[in-house]
């Protein structure tokens, strides 16, 4: 990216996912000066499509982000493509430092980094990600309705998963994986949906002709399964923010972090805001797009504000001062 330290853009978006995309069209739209600057590491990249998203249903995550891309850049929007470092106050604005040694500076800032999933440690789980293991019945049930569902407990939270995810299949296995103890009443819960509860720990997943399986446990036995559900930590990606004493803050419906924000997005740091995953760790796409548009006029309306100010205390200054 170019050394931009004599542009001054209104608002810089950090993540070009559908929450960074959907925020700069809009700001884009507002006749703001606008850069979406994005590595390039979305979580759904790995996702055969996108659900959930009225009118995009069945969509590639790519064909959809090169959409955006094109629509920023029709209304006049700028795509950047590097790594934020870190950021730092300047005036009344920031300054972002760019891994490539360049610099941005803007007036508001909007992070739609989104989170990172820390995936289980058991063999397979990364290379399966996002095809047949999954976190989201809403994103993948309609595609695994009816089909053998394991579901790898982690925590409290993998009974409530257990559950949901029978409302797609009759066949929906719960892994406790010697993660946790069930009580009575949850006992009671998976048996009248008639979840199968296994114990033991999953040593491994069962692949044949690139396709999952099963599961096998430290005992030996084998667990049939063709998807495995399972309970990732969603750690947020906002590092650069730390100079501006802005830090994530912990899940409380379970392991990960988040960037804490008011409805229209606005953090607790003067000047930036945060949509999508990176402060709902739960958003789908269409609802993390949303969420970009939210922010996107809260920051054009504190712009206005201040471009207001600044016009007023202009206008009062005497004639020739």
């Amino acid at each position: 990216m170019a050394d931009n330290r004599d542009d001054l853009f209104d608002v810089a978006v950090i993540g070009g996912g559908p929450a960074g995309l959907s925020a700069g069209v809009a700001l884009a739209r507002a006749l703001r000066s606008v850069v979406v600057i994005d590595a390039g590491e979305q979580r759904n990249l790995g996702a055969e499509s996108v659900h959930g998203f009225l009118s995009r249903e069945g969509m590639s995550p790519r064909d959809l982000l090169a959409a955006g891309r094109d629509e920023l850049a029709r209304y006049g929007g700028t795509m950047a493509s590097g790594y934020v470092r870190s950021a730092s106050r300047r005036d009344d604005g920031f300054v972002l430092a760019m891994a490539d040694g360049s610099t941005v500076t803007v007036r508001r800032l909007l992070i739609a980094t989104g989170i990172v999933d820390e995936l289980p440690d058991l063999p397979g789980v990364a290379d399966r990600w996002g095809r047949d293991v999954l976190y989201c019945p809403y994103c993948h049930g309609w595609e695994i309705r009816n089909r053998k569902i394991g579901v790898l407990a982690a925590d409290g939270h993998s009974v409530l998963q257990a559950l949901t995810f029978r409302q797609w299949s009759a066949d929906v296995t719960f892994l406790l994986n010697d993660a946790l103890e069930l009580s009575a009443g949850q006992i009671e819960q998976l048996a009248a949906r008639s979840v199968r509860v296994v114990e033991g720990k999953v040593r491994a997943l069962g692949v044949r002709d690139d396709k999952l399986v099963g599961a096998t446990l430290d005992s030996g036995a084998t667990v049939d399964l063709d998807v495995l559900a399972v309970s990732p930590a969603t750690m947020s990606k906002a590092n650069m923010l730390q100079r501006l004493g802005l830090e994530p803050v912990a899940l409380e419906e379970g392991p990960g972090s988040r960037l804490e924000t008011d409805q229209s997005g606005r953090t607790s740091c003067p000047g930036v805001w945060a949509a999508g995953n990176a402060t709902d760790v739960s958003a789908q796409v269409m609802t993390a797009a949303a969420a970009g548009l939210r922010a996107a006029e809260a920051i054009n309306a504190d712009l206005v504000l201040a471009d207001t100010r600044k016009a007023v205390e202009a206008a009062r200054v005497p004639a020739g001062q």
